[in-house]
């Protein structure tokens, strides 16, 4: 752990503001197991960040973000301490009452790495097969299960905390639940990531994709995170298992149908919001939580 720490101080974390969101790259730091058992501790890494910036200016935005990420998972595990409602429900109740579809076929789909959509899939399976998820990637399939298929949070929480080598319950709970919109400083529910947008965007050379996902080798790149659009889409990948704007329209009626009737939401009409469903996550005052901390 020490190790691996003091590689990322001496190199990725010079560009980790700018590369951390790709999956194709080697742009975090991989402590996030090391943290979960104990290995190393976040005061340590917060002392180590400090001291290489001190060595190197050209490092300070790098340190910046990755200690911010740090602290997020305390924040966390604060939120668990004191309000231990959340391993149960939403930390908003008003959200236990959404909608979740019953969909046993979307859900496996998912699991497996099967929904038709590359950046998903690809991401489904480096879990199956390395135990570990790419943070971008992991925010991704959580919107893709609450937003796109419609089903309940709570179930991929439960799917992530049996296979992640760096489950944490704390940090899983607070991940799922910023994804699903029912946590607190939660993504805004009308923010909706695009699986196709988002892999356009975060893997643009498609080397995540096609790491993960071979059947798609040979599709040429501006087909690649739709395959289905191509002149002759690939015979051993599926469609798509839904189609992503209607599903995007049902979510956002579901919610809205909750925010009507809770008196602690702020009013705030699906016309105001459909420009933000581009999906690219530039959208809003934050950025996306690191759910590499899950």
């Amino acid at each position: 752990a020490q190790r691996r720490l003091e590689r990322f101080l001496e190199g990725a974390v010079a560009d980790y503001a700018r590369d951390r969101d790709r999956p194709d790259l080697d742009g975090t730091s991989r402590l996030s197991p090391h943290l979960r058992f104990g290995a190393i501790s976040a005061r340590g890494c917060v002392h180590a960040a400090l001291a290489r910036v001190r060595d190197d200016r050209r490092a300070a935005a790098g340190a910046r973000k990755w200690i911010d990420e740090l602290i997020w998972r305390d924040f966390y595990s604060a939120i668990l301490l004191e309000h231990p409602h959340v391993q149960r429900g939403a930390f908003r109740p008003a959200y236990d009452a959404l909608e979740w579809n019953d969909d046993e076929a979307g859900f496996r789909a998912w699991c497996e790495g099967r929904t038709g959509y590359p950046f998903v899939d690809a991401a489904m399976r480096q879990l199956a097969e390395t135990g570990w998820m790419h943070n971008r990637a992991r925010m991704v399939v959580a919107s893709f299960l609450t937003k796109d298929l419609l089903i309940d949070w709570r179930r991929g929480e439960r799917f992530f905390a049996e296979r992640l080598v760096d489950g944490d319950p704390a940090s899983n709970n607070g991940g799922w639940q910023w994804a699903a919109s029912t946590g607190t400083d939660a993504q805004p529910y009308f923010r909706i990531f695009s699986p196709v947008s988002q892999g356009e965007r975060f893997d643009p050379e498609g080397r995540y994709v096609r790491r993960f996902v071979p059947e798609l080798r040979d599709v040429e790149d501006r087909f690649l995170q739709r395959p289905w659009a191509a002149p002759s889409p690939p015979r051993d990948y599926p469609a798509p298992i839904v189609d992503h704007a209607e599903r995007r329209m049902l979510a956002l009626r579901r919610f809205e149908a909750i925010r009507a009737g809770d008196p602690d939401e702020p009013a705030r009409g699906p016309r105001r919001n459909a420009r933000h469903g581009r999906g690219d996550g530039r959208s809003g005052p934050r950025r996306g939580r690191n759910l590499e901390l899950f």
